[in-house]
């Protein structure tokens, strides 16, 4: 979840592939099997790099409803309800280029993009072994010609393969999430110096607030988008099956990125709060485990307070999807020219 965990899953040439991905809907997924099935074209090392700066690019383009889909989840932590009942999109924007200036839309960017290519390398390099490992189970084996043997092995290992990612890169999401919650008050300075305080003042472990409600996400997102894009998948194809496979994958790729969201949205809220828990030593808002959180917020907000921030983060699926498929489209493509001229 990288700031956001989802899940992508794109199909190219009626391949499936399938991947978790912090802060990419359905792009990421899309990268890592576009890479995998160019590996002939495009070495492992060009193959991390385009898949990086593609969804660095896409994340600097759809930066800025990042980071209003983060005030808004983090707003019920410290605000009153009259003050909640007021908040949209437009009037929180104008706030922020009144006070914060037209810029600080990208707060916090800079360590998404710092972000992006450990969390790329991680997960692509963890996906091939879970893969050759699940493989080598039995009954497994023959994945190939085993349709429920091959969704198996795609899914858990796309599920280990995000845990892992998650896991190893948390710190600077944590980080990221921490720097665009700021507004007036600037308590950190930069990517280094957020590092440095919070190991000094909340010790090691305070860079891993909010792990479990992250980990846990990973499977049902995996789920939820791994299902809803194979059924819309279907439909289409036998419905209109000379359509191109990019429009599909784009299509079929948003709108499973958007049944995602909306069903694991609630613990990316809980993940960010809890990320921002104790920050410039403020007092504690949750003092229970994660469903305890759940309860406090419900008790306090309602059940609409699970979804503060969804309307940002649906607008931006789309483009997000698209920017990062096409980005690396024209840098496989330009990678491979050079790769055959050298």
């Amino acid at each position: 979840m990288q700031a956001d965990t989802r899940v992508g899953v794109v199909v190219e040439g009626g391949k499936r592939g399938i991947n978790s991905s912090q802060g990419g809907v359905a792009v990421d997924g899309g990268v890592r099997k576009l890479a995998q099935q160019q590996h002939s074209d495009i070495g492992t090392i060009s193959q991390l790099l385009a898949g990086g700066v593609a969804g660095a690019f896409a994340k600097t383009c759809t930066a800025p409803l990042a980071r209003l889909t983060i005030l808004f989840q983090v707003q019920g932590m410290h605000s009153n309800a009259a003050t909640l009942r007021k908040a949209c999109i437009w009037s929180e924007a104008s706030r922020i280029v009144n006070e914060e200036g037209f810029r600080a839309f990208w707060k916090g960017n800079l360590v998404t993009i710092a972000h992006r290519l450990p969390y790329s390398s991680v997960n692509f390099y963890a996906y091939e072994h879970y893969k050759k490992f699940l493989k080598t189970i039995p009954g497994l084996q023959n994945n190939g010609d085993n349709m429920s043997a091959d969704l198996c092995v795609h899914f858990v290992g796309g599920g280990l393969a995000g845990i892992t990612a998650a896991t190893a890169t948390y710190p600077l999401d944590l980080v990221r999430t921490r720097l665009a919650a700021q507004t007036k008050v600037v308590y950190y300075r930069g990517i280094w110096h957020a590092l440095r305080t919070i190991s000094k003042d909340e010790g090691l472990f305070g860079l891993y607030k909010g792990l479990g409600a992250t980990l846990l996400g990973v499977g049902p997102s995996i789920a939820i988008s791994f299902s809803v894009y194979e059924t819309l998948r279907s439909f289409w194809q036998s419905n209109r099956p000379n359509d191109s496979t990019v429009l599909v994958s784009l299509a079929c790729g948003s709108l499973s990125g958007i049944a995602s969201s909306t069903a694991t949205f609630p613990l990316d809220l809980v993940r960010r709060r809890k990320q921002l828990e104790g920050v410039g030593g403020r007092a504690h808002v949750y003092t229970t485990g994660l469903l305890g959180t759940f309860r406090h917020i419900i008790r306090t907000e309602g059940l609409r307070g699970l979804y503060r921030g969804i309307l940002p983060e649906y607008y931006k699926v789309v483009p997000g999807v698209g920017i990062c498929f096409m980005t690396y489209e024209t840098l496989k493509m330009l990678l491979a020219d050079l790769a055959s001229a050298s």
